[in-house]
């Protein structure tokens, strides 16, 4: 701002002076070597992943001036310089995206300050942030990246003796159910920050990142003995465990991954431009036991370019995937019938039952293409406590009250079929079947061994006996066939995969998106 004097030249206002100065100082260009340093790990600093991830948008900071509560020991110059912001930068971005703007709060620790650990202002800005979040029901990024708990801090001290006396993990876990929030890690993140990675609906991280509940110095304070900070909880581990969503290769493609996600859960119109359904016919071979990739199924069902997977190296015998068809985001889960024949073990209960939830969560109507052979059995199924795991589909597909499609492309078995169909072929909105849908009690070889047992035991030569078995198999397959299903009212319709894309988007044409009630989505 300026005033002028008498002679009518305009003199610069100190006060705007100073603020130029201060935004200066807190721009990445300020601190070159901590910038060289952060560039040296091949990652970007979280003000330049923030930049991307508004891109053509706009970004409005808060509590930009603010420095570690550290006073006390260090001088005040040196705090303005070397932990700008106090390590973490928040504030409202509204990005331009197809079909319109998203506008979500942003927040991110900055590694270059401090290990991007949790300080006591950081604390306050995060706490205010995420209070914008609910007030406006806004989606929250979160950049987590950190060190956790900031025992340095010794200003806050006078405050509080333990620093436990905050709000800000019950503050983000308030949203859950309310609005959308999802993580990216990129590099380290431990502790405190890991916590508050884990408590938003997804995690992204970059594949050479590593989390953790604590650190290298917690867990050799603990007895635990020494460990390097990448050896954590790396990648390898926190992909096929499930902890992370989405594994991506650097920053960019991280945050491209975030912006796609709350993209999908805003409720904006897609292009609605469709592959060759025809690719569907000849998906399924004839032969029953050959196997072949429901990806293609999913890939081929929703838009061009439209399918976000979740999960991926997590129960792999279960895919869950965000879609958009015809432009309307949808839920997709479904049965790989090339690993574990598709049958649905304690991880894939798991997985399956969280994906309902967040589908209900955001108003988000699901499609479930089934190819099981039932639940997993076994004594090792049940040392992993595959009563309880299975059984949440049940409690999830019995809550559901967006539209529920599902199809069932070849097998069909039991109560494996059942969650797959929220509880029971009835408890959705369409069941459908391709022609070369399977549909029973039990999978074919397993009824023909239960029911024709004394009769095959007769049977004393091995090869009469495995031929009679292969003619009884025949006939149950001829009685589970989808067309004589579907003669029986089991099913609601019988159709030709190309058909399917068209009836889904029929189905689901009149829903609203909203949701009735606000529910709970399991951190699991």
């Amino acid at each position: 701002m300026t005033h002028v004097e008498g002679d009518g030249v305009p003199e610069e206002n100190p006060l705007a002076a100073e603020l130029d100065e201060h935004r200066a100082r807190i721009a990445d260009g300020a601190r070159p070597g901590a910038m060289a340093k952060r560039a040296a790990t091949g990652h970007r600093s979280v003000r330049e992943n923030i930049r991307d991830f508004v891109g053509a948008g706009t970004f409005h900071e808060y509590g930009s001036a603010t420095i570690a509560a550290q006073r006390s020991r260090r001088d005040l110059d040196d705090l303005k310089a070397s932990t700008p912001a106090d390590g973490m930068v928040t504030g409202v971005a509204r990005v331009p995206v197809d079909g319109g703007e998203l506008t979500c709060v942003v927040l991110g620790y900055d590694y270059t300050v401090l290990a991007g650990t949790q300080g006591y202002f950081n604390h306050k800005k995060t706490d205010r942030a995420l209070e914008v979040a609910r007030e406006r029901r806004l989606p929250v990024v979160l950049f987590a990246e950190g060190g956790g708990g900031r025992p340095g801090d010794v200003d806050a001290m006078l405050v509080s003796a333990t620093g436990l006396d905050l709000g800000t993990f019950a503050a983000l876990g308030a949203l859950n159910g309310l609005v959308p929030t999802v993580a990216v890690v990129t590099g380290r993140c431990f502790a405190g920050n890991a916590a508050m990675a884990g408590t938003c609906d997804i995690i992204i991280a970059t594949a050479d990142s590593s989390i953790g509940m604590a650190g290298p110095a917690m867990i050799e304070g603990g007895g635990l003995g020494r460990v390097a900070a990448d050896e954590v909880g790396p990648m390898s581990v926190q992909a096929p465990n499930g902890v992370v969503d989405l594994v991506v290769d650097d920053d960019a493609q991280a945050v491209e991954a975030a912006r796609d996600y709350l993209w999908l859960l805003s409720g904006l119109p897609g292009t609605g431009e469709a592959p060759d359904q025809h690719v569907l016919t000849t998906l399924v071979p004839q032969r029953r036991k050959l196997v072949y990739d429901i990806r293609t199924a999913i890939e081929t069902l929703a838009d061009d370019g439209f399918v976000l997977e979740l999960r991926p190296e997590f129960a792999p015998n279960a895919v869950t995937a965000l879609v958009q068809i015809g432009g309307r985001t949808c839920g997709v889960m479904a049965n790989d019938c090339g690993v574990l024949g598709g049958a649905i073990d304690a991880a894939a209960g798991d997985k399956f039952a969280r994906f309902m939830q967040l589908c209900e969560g955001y108003g988000i109507p699901l499609v479930s293409l089934c190819d099981t052979p039932g639940f997993m059995v076994g004594p090792d199924a049940e040392r992993e406590g595959t009563v309880r795991h299975v059984s949440r589909m049940f409690v999830a597909g019995a809550r559901l009250t967006v539209p529920t499609i599902v199809v069932i492309t070849r097998k069909g078995y039991g109560l494996g079929a059942m969650a797959m169909a929220c509880g029971g072929f009835r408890r959705t909105s369409a069941t459908l079947a391709w022609p070369t849908a399977e549909i029973g009690a039990m999978g074919l070889e397993g009824a023909v061994r239960l029911g024709f047992a004394k009769e095959l035991g007769a049977i004393e030569d091995p090869a009469a006996r495995e031929e009679r078995f292969e003619e009884l198999v025949a006939q149950q397959y001829e009685q589970g066939k989808a067309l004589n299903a579907a003669r029986l009212d089991e099913i609601d319709e019988i159709i030709h995969p190309a058909e399917t894309r068209e009836r889904i988007l029929q189905l689901i044409g009149g829903f609203p998106g909203e949701r009735s009630t606000r529910p709970y989505i399991d951190t699991w």
